[in-house]
């Protein structure tokens, strides 16, 4: 093994250099936590939600507005020679002369010239409970909209720490493969040696370099690999793909301790079903609403006229107040129908929402099992780990007393670094399983480490 050593403290030197050269490139320290906070606050997801929740609070005050009197300033210039026009604007403008009408014909006037400055009041007083209902509509609508923000912030930090962690284990498997890749090449540079001294046939040692070939063809596909989820994880983040990262290592979460009813009970208040229960209680109001076309409506209208010549003129000024009711007394049926339909739609849509609540029980027993599996798995893999590194270890040792062959060595040294790579992948779905299982219950991700 002294011949190798020199080989190996470039291998090491090489890897040093290729740390600092990516430490130099930028590459920001990055935690699991800090990815789910980043996602939160930078994924486009949740600044989509972010607007709609803002868009759906503006439109209470919209539907509030209605309530409050609109007031409306016209300007109206108007030229006409009509009989009846002509004698009333002239009136409004308050330039009637009786012995001008005397002597001018009035059933042809010569055209009139009016301006028309209006200020104009409506003030609804009762509209059969529509305006009361559809401010209600809108505020179930915006709770809605913010439970929906919520759990886009929870499904995209979910996401983010996903990408996070196929990151975290697509850099490990390549460490791993580059420790492997250094073993290997240390066992061919060994086989070599003892071929040298006449110990090992040369078929060894040609299968020693067809073993560093195969685990070369690895390293390679892993840095690829590294480099795709480098840029998945920079997607999750809502930054540049280009993006570079050093994550901090992953702790894994302790084993279970809560049993399936108490995710389930936490998952009775899911952001995305208390979404789809306002929702439904906006659908349900639908009716009301509809049923507000038998009842009559009231409002009051003040107008106040300035009238003159030219447009903006004061010369003639006018005020009128008018309450007005009006009740639709036969629409064909159309009213009726839309009260019919806006009842079926509110059952249509409780049977969804129903349908949505045994979803997420569904959801959350599935997370919950497979959460359970993958913390058994992660076990038994740290386990089978520590057996074949042993085995490893036993099999070095019998091969440098000639006791076994040279394949013997590469078949323990594939085992382990086999059993590295599903405790790494089981390490990894044992975390990730137990931030859906949060998700899937309506808690947060971070909520679990």
């Amino acid at each position: 093994m002294t011949g190798c050593s020199p080989w190996i403290g470039r291998v090491t030197l090489a890897t040093t250099l290729v740390a600092l050269s990516a430490s130099q490139a930028g590459a920001q320290s990055l935690s699991l936590a800090e990815a789910m906070a980043q996602a939160r606050a930078g994924a486009r997801e949740v600044k989509a939600a972010a607007a709609r929740a803002e868009a759906a609070a503006a439109r209470v005050e919209q539907a509030k507005g209605f309530r409050l009197p609109s007031v409306v300033l016209q300007g109206m210039f108007v030229s006409t020679d009509s009989p009846a026009e002509a004698f009333a604007f002239r009136l409004n403008q308050e330039r009637f002369s009786f012995s001008d009408f005397m002597v001018a014909d009035p059933n042809n006037p010569n055209r009139l010239e009016t301006g028309i400055t209006r200020l104009e009041i409506h003030l609804p007083v009762y509209t059969g409970g529509e305006l009361s209902g559809r401010i209600a509509q809108a505020g179930h609508a915006a709770d809605a909209a913010g439970q929906s923000r919520s759990r886009a912030g929870d499904e995209a930090a979910l996401a983010a720490a996903e990408a996070y962690l196929m990151l975290k284990q697509a850099q490990d498997f390549a460490a791993l493969l580059e420790r492997a890749r250094a073993t290997v090449a240390a066992h061919v540079e060994l086989a070599r040696a003892y071929a040298d001294q006449g110990m090992l046939v040369a078929s060894e040692v040609m299968r020693a370099e067809v073993e560093l070939a195969r685990v070369d063809d690895m390293v390679a596909k892993a840095r690829g690999d590294m480099a795709v989820a480098a840029a998945n994880l920079a997607f999750r983040l809502g930054r540049e793909l280009e993006a570079s990262w050093e994550l901090t290592p992953v702790p894994v979460p302790p084993p279970l301790t809560e049993e399936l009813p108490q995710w389930l009970e936490w998952a009775a208040s899911r952001a995305d079903l208390r979404a789809a229960e306002k929702l439904l209680a906006a659908g349900e109001l639908e009716a009301q609403v509809r049923r507000a076309a038998y009842l009559p409506r009231v409002g009051v209208v003040a107008r106040g006229d300035l009238v003159d010549d030219v447009p903006f003129g004061t010369r003639g000024r006018s005020a009128t107040v008018m309450a007005m009711a009006s009740l639709n007394l036969f629409a064909g049926g159309s009213d009726r129908a839309a009260v019919a339909a806006a009842r079926w739609e509110a059952a249509a849509g409780r049977e969804e929402v129903e349908k949505f609540r045994q979803g997420v029980r569904l959801q959350v027993k599935q997370a919950f099992e497979e959460a359970r599996t993958a913390t058994l798995r992660q076990q038994t893999a740290q386990r089978a780990l520590a057996a074949a590194r042993e085995t490893e270890r036993i099999t070095e040792e019998r091969f440098r007393a000639g006791i076994v062959k040279m394949i013997d060595l590469l078949d323990a040294a594939t085992a382990r670094r086999e059993a590295e790579t599903r405790e790494l992948v089981a390490r990894t779905e044992a975390v990730a399983a137990r931030l859906r299982l949060a998700v899937a219950a309506g808690r947060a991700p971070e909520s679990v480490l």
